[in-house]
C-alpha cells in the first residue's frame, strides 16, 4: 500500500472515531460550526440482560436531580410543575401556556400555524417544514435531533437510511409506525446534516413541547444526545442518560442511540435492543424475545 492510501485510510479510520465519539458526548470533540460539548467523564452505567425477564419498571426510574453539567444551552421556555398536581394532562398544558408559540386545539391546527416558521436562518435554507408524521393520539413518541437530506427533500421524518432502520425498530417492538408519532427537535434541516446550533434549539423546540403536549404520549424515546439533551435540558452525556428512565414534565423518557448512530457503529444494536424492550415492556407490560445473536 503506498503512502498516500496509507494516509487516506487512516483518516477515514480517524473520521469514525471522531463521530463515534461525538455521537456519545464522551469528550472534547469539535463540532463542524467550530463550537463543542463538555468532555463526559465516569462509567457507563450498567444495564440489565436483554435475556433476563424484565422486572418493574419503577426500578429503571430516578429522582430528579440537579445536573452535573450545565445544559448544552439554556431554553427561555422551560416552566416548574405545578406542586401536587397530579393530573398529567393539566401539568403539560400549563407548562406550555407561556411558550412563545402560536395556540392550537389539534395537531393539524398547530401545523398549519407553524409550518412558515422563519425564527432562524434555517428557514431560508430548508425545502420544507418537516412538522413529524404519526397517530395523533399515540402513546409512543420518537423524537430525534432534525430532519436531513432525505426527510428535507420529502416533508416527512426519518424517511432516508435512518429512517428505515427506525421503522424495523418500531416493528421489532411488535408495533406499526403508524402507531407512534415521529419528530424532531428541529423541524428545518440544519445545512449539511451539521448539528443544531444552541440558538436554533431555543427556537424551535417551544414548538416540539406544544406537539408533545397535544400528544400526550405515555412514553417518549429519545433518538441521540442531541434530542435526549434538548427534552431533559441537561449537558449529560449519551453514555449517562441512556437506559434508565427520566422525565420530562410528567412523561417518561427512556433515551436510546439515534438510527443513524447505529449504522455507523452496529455493534451498539444489542444495547437499542434493550432500550426498546424497556420502552414496550413499560408501555403495556409486553415482554419482547432477545434478539439472536
Amino acid at each position: 500500500m503506498d503512502s498516500v492510501e496509507s494516509r487516506r485510510e487512516t483518516l477515514q479510520l480517524f473520521r469514525s472515531f471522531v463521530e463515534q465519539r461525538r455521537e456519545l458526548g464522551d469528550g472534547y470533540w469539535p463540532r463542524p460550526d467550530g463550537s463543542a460539548l463538555p468532555a463526559e467523564r465516569g462509567p457507563r452505567a450498567a444495564l440489565p440482560s436483554a435475556a433476563r425477564p424484565p422486572v418493574s419498571a419503577e426500578r429503571f426510574l430516578i429522582p430528579e436531580k440537579k445536573p452535573e453539567h450545565e445544559p448544552a444551552y439554556k431554553l427561555t421556555t422551560e416552566q416548574p410543575a405545578i406542586a401536587g398536581e397530579s393530573d398529567l394532562a393539566v401539568r403539560l398544558f400549563a407548562s406550555v401556556a407561556e411558550s412563545p408559540v402560536p395556540d392550537a386545539a389539534s395537531l393539524e391546527e398547530f401545523r398549519a400555524r407553524i409550518s412558515e416558521c422563519h425564527k432562524c436562518p434555517l428557514g431560508a435554507t430548508r425545502t420544507h417544514f418537516v412538522f413529524g408524521s404519526g397517530n395523533p393520539d399515540a402513546d409512543l413518541m420518537f423524537v430525534g435531533e432534525a430532519p436531513g437530506e432525505e426527510e428535507d427533500l420529502q416533508g416527512q421524518p426519518f424517511v432516508g437510511r435512518a429512517g428505515q432502520l427506525l421503522t424495523k425498530m418500531i416493528e421489532a417492538m411488535k408495533l406499526r409506525r403508524e402507531d407512534v408519532y415521529i419528530a424532531n427537535v428541529l423541524k428545518c434541516r440544519p445545512p449539511n446534516n451539521r448539528t443544531p446550533l444552541p440558538s436554533e434549539m431555543e427556537q424551535c423546540k417551544p414548538y416540539l413541547d406544544r406537539q408533545i403536549a397535544l400528544i400526550r404520549p405515555k412514553i417518549i424515546c429519545a433518538l441521540g444526545r442531541v434530542a435526549a439533551q434538548a427534552l431533559l435540558n441537561t449537558g449529560e452525556g449519551l453514555n449517562r442518560l441512556r437506559g434508565t428512565f427520566h422525565d420530562y414534565r410528567g412523561v417518561k423518557v427512556l433515551v436510546t442511540y439515534h438510527p443513524a448512530a447505529l449504522l455507523r457503529n452496529p455493534q451498539w444494536k444489542t444495547q437499542s435492543w434493550d432500550d426498546l424492550q424497556k420502552v414496550r415492556y413499560e408501555l403495556d407490560g409486553t415482554i419482547l424475545r432477545p434478539k439472536k445473536a
